[in-house]
C-alpha cells in the first residue's frame, strides 16, 4: 500500500474527531492520513458487526425458503454454518489485531498476498456487498405487508416469490435505499446511534420471539431429527444459515473509525457472530416447535410471519413484525455502510475509476458521500429486476453470499501460506499487551477455516435448476450467480488492463521519441 502522496494532502480532521493519539499515529504506520472521525466505542462496534448479520432480518427472508427444502431438520444446518463461520471469524480476529485499516478485506488479502491478488479480493468484495444491500432491503416485503395492507402497492400476491410481491419489494426496497443513503451522509455519529439503537431493539425482539414461541410450542426438538429432508436437501436449506451469518467481518471494517480497534475489533468480531448465531438457531427452534402444522404448506411458503400472527395474535404478532422492519433498516444502513468503507478504502489506493471523487471525506461529516450514492444508485439499480421475475430475490441473496465466501477464502487462504511460512506477523494491543492470537491453533482452524469456505462457496454456486428456475422459463437465473461472478472478474480484467496500457503510455510519452543515430 501507498502513504497519501504529499501534493494530495488533505486537511486534518477537526477537533475531536480522533485526528490525535495512539490509534491515528497507528493508521500512520500503514501510510494514511486519519480521515474518518474516530468516534466509536466497543458497543458501536459490536453493532456494526451485530447489524450487518441481522438476525431478524434474514431468518425471517429465508426461513421459507430453507424450511420448504429441508423440513425441520433443516435446523441442524444452522449450528453447522456457525461452527464454520466462527473458525473464519477467528481468523480475521487475527487479522483485525494486525491491520486496523478500513476496507478490511481488501487490506488484509493485500498485506496477506500482493496488490493484484488483494484488489481482486476488495473487487469481489465490494460488489458482493452492494447485492448483498439490494438483497436485506427485499426483506421488507416479508414484513411489511404482513403488519399493514396497506404496504402492498403492486398487486394483492404478498409473497415475494410471486409476480406481485417481488414487484412490491423492488418498490419498498427502493424506498428503504433512498432513506438508509440519507442517513449515510449524515454524521457517522448520526449513524452510529441509529445502529446502536437499532440493534438494542433487534436483540430484545429477537429474545422475546424466542421466548413467546417457546411458551407456545406443540411438539419437543425431536421433531427436528425424525421429520425432514435429506442430504441434497439439507445443503440446499443451509443457503439460509449461509445467508444469515456473513458480514461479522465490518467490526473490522470500521476500525479507522473505531478507539482502540486493535484491541476492540476482534472481541467484537467474534461477539457478533456468536451473538447472532445463537439468536438465530434458538429462533428456528423455537417456530419450528410452536408452529400450528409443520405439513400445511404455510410454513414453508409464509414462514416466520405466520408462525408469530397464528400463535402471538395479531395485536402482539404486529407489533414484533414492527420491530423486525426496524430491524431490516438498521441492517440495510449498516451493509450500506460496510460496502461504503471498502470503495473508500480501495479509492484511496487509486484502485478504482474516479477514485479521487469516491476516496473524498467531509472534514465536517467524516463520511465518504460518493461512495455512499454509488452503494445506493446501484443497489436499487438491481432492486428492478424484481420487477422481470420472482425468481431474481433467490438469484440476488445466493450471489451475495457467494461473493462473500470466495473474498473471505480470498483472506484465509494467503493467510495460511503465511501461517505456514511462519510470516504471520506477532501484534500488541493499544496498551503494549498482545493481541489477539490463535496460537498453537491457528494452523488447524485456519486450514478448517479455508476448506469450509471453498465447500459452502461450491456449495451455494452449483447452478441447482430447482432452485433457481423452478419454472423452467429463465435460465438466466439458474446460471446467474456464475454469470455475475464472470462478469464482475472480467469487467475488472479489462479496467485494471485498460489502466495499465494507458500508464505505459504515459511512460512512452513522457520519455520523448529515442534519438536519432548520427550519421557516419
Amino acid at each position: 500500500m501507498t502513504a497519501t502522496a504529499p501534493s494530495d494532502v488533505r486537511p486534518d480532521p477537526p477537533e475531536g474527531a480522533g485526528g490525535t493519539g495512539p490509534d491515528t499515529a497507528g493508521l500512520a504506520g500503514f501510510g494514511y492520513r486519519q480521515e474518518l472521525h474516530r468516534s466509536l466505542g466497543r458497543y458501536a462496534s459490536f453493532a456494526a458487526g451485530f447489524s450487518f448479520i441481522s438476525v431478524l432480518t434474514t431468518v425471517f427472508q429465508f426461513f421459507a425458503f430453507g424450511y420448504s427444502f429441508g423440513g425441520p431438520r433443516f435446523f441442524w444446518t444452522w449450528p453447522a454454518v456457525l461452527i464454520g463461520q466462527l473458525l473464519v471469524a477467528a481468523c480475521f480476529a487475527e487479522l483485525a489485531a494486525r491491520y486496523p485499516i478500513s476496507g478490511a478485506i481488501y487490506q488484509w488479502s493485500s498485506r496477506l498476498s500482493n496488490k493484484v491478488f488483494g484488489w481482486y479480493a476488495g473487487w469481489i468484495m465490494v460488489l458482493g456487498q452492494i447485492v448483498v444491500v439490494a438483497a436485506a432491503a427485499l426483506a421488507l416485503q416479508v414484513v411489511l405487508p404482513a403488519v399493514w395492507s396497506g404496504f402492498q402497492f403492486v398487486g394483492a400476491d404478498t409473497s415475494p416469490v410471486s409476480s406481485d410481491g417481488a414487484a412490491n419489494a423492488a418498490v419498498l426496497g427502493i424506498a428503504l435505499l433512498a432513506l438508509t443513503t440519507a442517513v449515510n451522509l449524515l454524521d457517522n455519529r448520526v449513524m452510529s446511534l441509529v445502529n446502536r439503537i437499532g440493534v438494542t431493539a433487534e436483540i430484545v425482539g429477537a429474545v422475546l420471539i424466542v421466548v413467546l414461541l417457546f411458551t407456545h410450542a406443540d411438539r419437543t426438538p425431536s421433531v427436528t431429527v425424525h421429520s425432514g429432508g435429506g442430504g441434497a436437501a439439507l445443503l440446499i436449506g443451509s443457503f439460509a444459515a449461509a445467508y444469515v451469518m456473513i458480514g461479522f467481518d465490518s467490526a473490522g471494517e470500521m476500525s479507522e473509525e473505531t478507539r482502540h480497534p486493535r484491541r476492540v475489533a476482534p472481541r467484537t468480531i467474534l461477539s457478533a457472530l456468536t451473538t447472532a448465531g445463537v439468536l438465530a438457531s434458538l429462533l428456528v427452534l423455537a417456530a419450528l416447535l410452536a408452529a400450528p402444522s409443520l405439513t400445511d404448506g404455510r410454513l414453508g411458503t409464509e414462514g416466520l410471519s405466520y408462525v408469530l400472527t397464528s400463535r402471538l395474535g395479531d395485536g402482539l404478532g404486529r407489533v414484533l413484525l414492527c420491530d423486525v422492519a426496524l430491524a431490516v433498516a438498521v441492517a440495510t444502513l449498516a451493509i450500506q455502510t460496510s460496502a461504503t468503507r471498502m470503495l473508500f478504502s480501495m479509492a484511496r489506493d487509486d484502485a478504482l475509476p474516479s477514485s479521487r471523487t469516491l476516496s473524498r471525506v467531509s472534514p465536517r461529516t467524516g463520511q465518504p458521500a460518493a461512495p455512499a450514492l454509488v452503494v445506493g444508485v446501484l443497489s436499487a439499480a438491481l432492486l428492478l429486476l424484481s420487477f422481470s421475475s420472482p425468481e431474481a430475490w433467490l438469484a440476488i441473496g445466493t450471489t451475495c453470499i457467494v461473493m462473500l465466501y470466495l473474498a473471505y477464502a480470498m483472506v484465509t487462504g494467503p493467510q495460511l501460506l503465511r501461517r505456514l511460512r511462519g510470516q504471520l506477523p506477532p501484534a500488541a494491543d493499544e496498551l503494549g499487551n498482545p493481541a489477539f492470537s490463535l496460537g498453537r491453533w491457528g494452523l488447524p482452524v485456519n486450514t478448517l477455516a479455508l476448506l469450509y469456505g471453498l465447500a459452502m462457496t461450491a456449495n451455494l454456486a452449483w447452478p441447482r435448476a430447482a432452485v433457481y428456475d423452478p419454472s423452467g422459463g429463465h435460465w438466466y437465473f439458474q446460471w446467474f450467480t456464475l454469470l455475475f461472478l464472470a462478469a464482475a472478474l472480467t469487467l475488472g480484467f479489462l479496467w485494471r488492463a485498460s489502466r495499465a496500457l494507458r500508464a505505459r503510455r504515459r511512460r512512452s510519452a513522457a520519455s520523448g521519441p529515442s534519438p536519432r543515430p548520427r550519421p557516419s
